[in-house]
């Protein structure tokens, strides 16, 4: 068997330490796969003595991350630092320029610099690798970039962030509101103290950026995208979606057509007959539309150290066996220049939530507002009479344009019959 691949890991919280796990537990299964061992010979880390629960005895340490890529024993760099600056930025950009293989699972880092990493890796001809960057242990990149390369990709999408996708099914199971199932998922460790990258839909567009770059062959372009998280979603809106027929989950959905590429992360209505309406908890799933081989759903746990770890391992193989793929699928030279599509074009139908008195003349003046912009109203729900009181009502449209949509909530928000901003949720069916 060759020379064993040696490999230096940075950072040794969740992902770093499940990867010296995953290698040490499966070591002759992953040697036989690779061709020959892979072995963690140096790490870097801030506390030399906290017990990650594998051990680091007899690997070489280096205080600062960056060292490892001086140790001439190392041969492919593991960052698991994350963020999209600091170290773990100066880690991976000094490991390209000095030619030495990179595996991160930084989405952040990827979706802000991905282009100029890009550039970086192909001039010196040096693989960075990043499944685990995109739905934790699902294939998603190798499906989208190796997987389907015969296909000419129209649209990926999917439920990117295991946080939402908890709390948006506990509200649904539970009849809970969002606040008090946030701070149950902070308790079980699957929210942060501070949740906001994740229920303000930042988390999931890092990762859509990624996916859109791969599925279009662009460089990826984080500043394109639309961004909406699920703080404003009420267990109203949950049984209401249920009632008729939809459940609501924050989807990134990228889509390209002869006009350009439009990117965009918020919650939406999903009809109970798709697949992904039953992707419950902290479960991700990714979906791919291409000519020749139509739609592909996949589905797994997006988190953790176990998923995370698996899809490191599995970049580390294929750098193992020299296989080496370009960043977003194609040289530079070959990458689109597709204009990207600003969200005020995007067209589809919508779900109206408004509170409102309940008095003679109020649904009157809403559909007059809806008239006005052009929309054309599918259905209306109300449930229950509180004459001179609060109420919700809930409106469904057809197709429309999302600018005559923001126009008509400017519009409604006016209305001194309407109490608070209308809540509006996007109708998508995948």
């Amino acid at each position: 068997m060759s020379r064993p691949l040696s490999v230096g890991v940075a950072g040794l919280g969740t992902v770093g330490a499940g990867v010296l796990k995953v290698l040490r537990d499966n070591a002759g299964l992953i040697a036989a796969r690779a061709g020959r061992p892979i072995a963690v010979t140096a790490v870097s880390a801030r506390d030399r003595h906290k017990d990650r629960g594998v051990p680091v005895a007899g690997l070489r340490w280096y205080e600062d991350p960056v060292a490892l890529v001086a140790d001439p024993g190392v041969d492919v760099i593991v960052e698991s630092i994350g963020g999209s600056e600091g170290p773990a930025r100066a880690l991976v950009e000094a490991a390209l320029a000095a030619g030495k293989p990179v595996v991160t699972a930084n989405k952040a880092l990827l979706a802000l610099h991905g282009r100029a990493l890009a550039q970086l890796a192909e001039a010196h001809q040096v693989p960075l690798a990043f499944e685990a960057a995109v739905a934790g242990g699902i294939p998603a990149i190798k499906a989208v970039r190796e997987g389907l390369a015969g296909n000419d990709i129209r649209r990926v999408a999917g439920i990117l962030n295991g946080t939402c996708n908890y709390i948006l099914t506990e509200m649904r199971l539970r009849g809970l509101q969002f606040a008090e199932v946030l701070a149950e998922a902070q308790k079980l460790g699957y929210a942060e103290a501070d949740p906001s990258f994740d229920i303000d839909g930042v988390d999931a567009a890092h990762k859509l950026a990624i996916l859109a770059a791969l599925a279009f062959n662009r460089p990826v372009d984080f500043s394109e995208l639309h961004v909406e998280g699920i703080r404003a979603i009420s267990a109203v809106d949950i049984a209401m979606a249920e009632a008729l027929g939809f459940r609501i989950k924050l989807l990134g959905i990228a889509t390209r057509t002869q006009d350009g590429v439009s990117a965009r992360v918020h919650p939406c209505m999903v009809p109970l007959e798709t697949p992904i309406a039953h992707v419950e908890g902290v479960f991700n799933a990714v979906v791919a539309e291409g000519d020749a081989v139509g739609r592909v759903v996949l589905q797994g746990r997006g988190a953790g150290a176990g998923p995370t770890a698996s899809a490191v391992v599995a970049d580390l193989v294929d750098i193992a066996r020299g296989r080496h793929t370009p960043v977003w699928g194609a040289s530079a030279d070959a990458l689109s220049s597709a204009p990207a599509r600003p969200m005020s074009t995007h067209r589809g139908a919508y779900y109206l939530r408004l509170m409102v008195l309940d008095r003679p003349g109020v649904i009157a003046d809403v559909t007059a507002v809806l008239r006005d912009a052009n929309i054309s109203m599918e259905s209306m729900l109300q449930r229950g009479r509180a004459p001179g009181e609060a109420v919700p009502v809930v409106l469904t449209t057809h197709e429309c344009e999302e600018a005559a949509m923001q126009a008509a909530i400017r519009r409604l928000s006016g209305l001194d019959a309407v109490l608070e901003k209308p809540a509006l949720i996007r109708i998508e069916t995948l």
